[in-house]
């Protein structure tokens, strides 16, 4: 393991001690996940918590909450993670991060299901457990309780879309600067709005909420998926931010900024290629129409997809950042979404959603009013 990875589980090691002894237990988070034919694929997370600490931000929408806020958790490493969806049950354990990426094989209608992630006494060791009975009692307020032998449980749920075997449209969007202004990834301004801004501050991009609702309008049961290079640590301030400003609801395809085994980072733009080409092996049946920015790398991932899957590709829209955001992006102030000479499919850019809407209409991918 990388000496990075290993001085931040020391680290995460230290401070879960310490958190235990002040009354935190597992919690388990579930993210919005989708499936096809047979399977679905279930998202989640476990963390040290307490009531106010993780669910209180989620309930309460009228106080401030800065970004720096989702970086303080604690994950629990190995824990024991009862997945529940369909009335079928089956156990799994977290990662070194205290992530869950599992592919659950199932049947399922086609349509929304409900996924509960249900985290019990295997997350905690003898000492924590006593602990935490000391220190919180019977309270079982919030979805946690007391379990035989003295140990704490908690539940998270989430939606999970099942796409059915039939031909269908579905929708993959970029996050940063497609569907809000971020102007990512230079350091210091990343940071700002990572940390401090208050997440209710954010701006969405103009027109692209409208341009979504149409894809979903026009393509019954189509899949609705956000591809980013972003934390999971914001997830949650991401699906308030895109049903605040009324996006259409999906799964969210994020990653973790922490050091991995190998190095310091982790390759953003890897993320993204993997992610596109894991969605075309799993979901056949799906023509992808593809959103993103030209602030970063989607032109060429995107590109680079439609080279090697063009018959998975509707279509293609990027937006085109603006000189100052551009410069913000670490890109140059005249870059453009140039548009593949040899394109097979209609690639439009423009300068916000409304544009791009107006593009597809013109050729033909949604049906003008």
């Amino acid at each position: 393991m990388h000496r990075a990875a290993r001085l931040e589980d020391a680290v995460k090691g230290l401070a879960g001690r310490r958190l235990r002894r002040r009354g935190y237990h597992a919690r388990a988070l579930a993210y919005p996940g989708y499936g096809g034919p047979g399977w679905v694929r279930v998202f989640g997370r476990v963390l040290l918590g307490r009531e106010d600490t993780l669910e209180q931000t989620e309930r309460d929408e009228v106080r401030t909450v800065r970004g720096w806020r989702n970086f303080l958790t604690v994950p629990i490493a190995d824990a024991a993670v009862t997945v529940r969806i369909g009335g079928q049950e089956r156990t799994v354990r977290t990662n070194r991060e205290g992530y869950l990426d599992e592919r659950v094989e199932i049947d399922l209608p086609p349509g929304e299901h409900e996924v509960v992630l249900t985290v019990g006494p295997d997350s905690f060791d003898a000492e924590a457990v006593a602990q935490t009975v000391e220190l919180v009692g019977d309270d079982t307020e919030g979805g946690a309780e007391l379990l035989p032998g003295s140990a704490m449980r908690h539940s998270g749920r989430a939606r999970v879309v099942v796409v059915g075997p039939d031909p269908v449209v579905g929708l993959l969007s970029d996050i940063d600067d497609t569907v809000v202004v971020t102007r990512l990834p230079r350091p210091l301004v990343a940071a700002w709005n990572s940390f401090v801004l208050d997440e209710r501050a954010r701006v969405p991009v103009n027109g692209m909420a409208e341009l979504y609702r149409q894809v979903v309008a026009e393509n019954p049961g189509a899949p609705v998926l956000y591809l980013s290079t972003g934390a999971w640590n914001v997830a949650p301030t991401l699906t308030r931010f895109l049903d605040r400003y009324g996006y259409p609801s999906g799964a969210l395809l994020l990653t973790d900024w922490g050091p991995t085994n190998t190095g310091w980072f982790r390759d953003g733009s890897a993320h993204k290629r993997e992610s596109l080409a894991r969605l075309a092996r799993e979901l056949p049946q799906v023509t992808w129409l593809l959103v993103g920015d030209d602030g970063q790398h989607d032109p060429t991932l995107y590109a680079e997809f439609l080279s090697a899957a063009p018959e998975r590709v509707a279509g293609v829209g990027i937006r085109r950042l603006t000189p100052a955001e551009q410069l913000l992006a670490g890109g140059h102030p005249l870059a453009s979404a140039a548009t593949p000479a040899d394109s097979p499919v209609p690639w439009v850019s423009g300068d916000n959603g409304y544009e791009i809407l107006h593009h597809w209409y013109r050729a033909g991918i949604l049906q003008a009013p």
